[in-house]
């Protein structure tokens, strides 16, 4: 069986993980250079209350009943075990969607992200940078800053475009000149995230859980984390978060983050006054928090590009052996996040039945786009003999669309 190495403990990364098991695809390792799981749907606790815990990336959940179609069963899994509930608490400028539905996560939104890794039973480890792939005698050799290298039947990144063309090693000549150009052409919105936490016993006297801001440069949303997510208890202190705009984010982004901090506390004091003094804070930089635009055009003009939904639009009588690149994106016009793992597990493994993995390397970029949204990326490297390889050979590009939504 192969040994598969899935790099991100983000969402991306554990619901890959968990549908891989249920694929028997072999044995899982999970990587991730951060302390703990979550990415950008990590859930922060107090330095000096592990009970007191605020989301510092995506907020809620959002299910367009129109659009879900065999996706409801990952809302509905999730629902069942209590991971998510619905979002019943007062958010002040949300617009809502007629058909939609919110949810949230009552133990913090990285529960949701655990409970995939946890039902993938990989083997999850942290503080793992991973910093060269190269092939190894029909295998992929992943170098991590820390320990020593491993080697993988299949490799699959959920970083940032930008931490991707940052690898070294034999990755480096998979991805051919048009492709990098078209991947190098992705540009990210950056915003900050504040999260205040409070001592227990501590009351925040406003009448709403959660407020958009549409008249402050600074901040663009603000929540009493703990009453949006019906927790709120004498014995734990609550948390309130910020997220600041874009904008925002933009211009701050090389700055010195005690001064930022202090700049986002002045403009919060300003709109809530009566916000008491918080025992810790923290403060958060989504360098990658949203992609705002990448040169689509440059996609149309690669060689055996697919413009279409099916999969079976690509050559099933390939003769070459390079490289085939799959780069999945959301619909432009949706306010959210999208990602569909069952998509993603349904390209991979038809496509593995249907081309010899001995002689094939596969590369998977998820490109996530849309107004307050949280992006993820995989990539996806399945092993084989290249030896073969024909010179000039191309590689095959085909877009899809996929329909998870998270916000922030």
């Amino acid at each position: 069986m192969a040994r598969v190495l899935v790099v991100g403990a983000g969402l991306t990364g554990g619901a890959c993980a968990a549908l891989l098991r249920g694929a028997a695809l072999g044995r899982i390792a999970v990587w991730d250079k951060a302390r703990g799981a979550g990415g950008r749907m990590s859930t922060s606790r107090s330095a000096r209350d592990a009970a007191c815990t605020a989301d510092l990336g995506a907020q809620y959940i959002t299910l367009e009943t129109e659009r879900a179609g065999p996706r409801r069963s990952f809302y509905d899994e999730l629902l069942s075990h209590g991971i998510l509930k619905p979002l019943t608490a007062p958010v002040e400028g949300m617009v809502v969607k007629e058909g939609s539905c919110n949810y949230m996560a009552p133990q913090g939104i990285s529960s949701v992200v655990k409970y995939y890794l946890k039902q993938s039973g990989a083997d999850v480890f942290y503080e793992q940078l991973v910093t060269c792939i190269c092939l190894r005698d029909g295998k992929w050799e992943v170098s991590r800053k820390m320990g020593p290298p491993e080697q993988f039947d299949i490799v699959i990144l959920t970083i940032p475009v930008p931490q991707i063309l940052q690898l070294q090693g034999d990755i480096v000549n998979i991805i051919n000149e048009s492709q990098k150009q078209q991947l190098e052409s992705v540009s990210y919105s950056s915003r900050y995230a504040l999260g205040l936490f409070y001592e227990a016993g501590t009351w925040i006297d406003v009448p709403w859980a959660a407020q958009y801001i549409t008249d402050n440069p600074c901040i663009r949303f603000i929540s009493i984390d703990n009453k949006k997510r019906n927790i709120e208890s004498p014995e734990i202190g609550p948390s309130v978060v910020v997220h600041t705009t874009v904008t925002f984010g933009s211009e701050h982004l090389d700055s010195d983050p005690a001064e930022v901090q202090q700049l986002i506390l002045s403009h919060l004091e300003r709109i809530v006054p009566s916000l008491p003094k918080p025992a810790s804070i923290k403060c958060q930089k989504w360098r990658y928090s949203q992609v705002l635009w990448w040169d689509q055009s440059a996609g149309r003009v690669l060689p055996g590009l697919c413009c279409s939904t099916d999969l079976w639009c690509i050559p099933r009588n390939r003769t070459s052996y390079s490289p085939v690149v799959f780069i999945l994106r959301e619909h432009q016009e949706r306010n959210s996040c999208s990602i569909s793992i069952n998509t993603f597990l349904h390209v991979v493994m038809s496509s593995i039945q249907g081309w010899p993995v001995t002689a094939t390397s596969f590369l998977v970029i998820f490109l996530h786009n849309g107004p307050g949204s949280v992006v993820s990326y995989a990539l996806l490297l399945v092993s084989g003999d290249r030896s073969s390889a024909q010179e000039g050979s191309k590689s095959h590009i085909l877009w899809w669309d996929f329909c998870w939504y998270f916000k922030i």
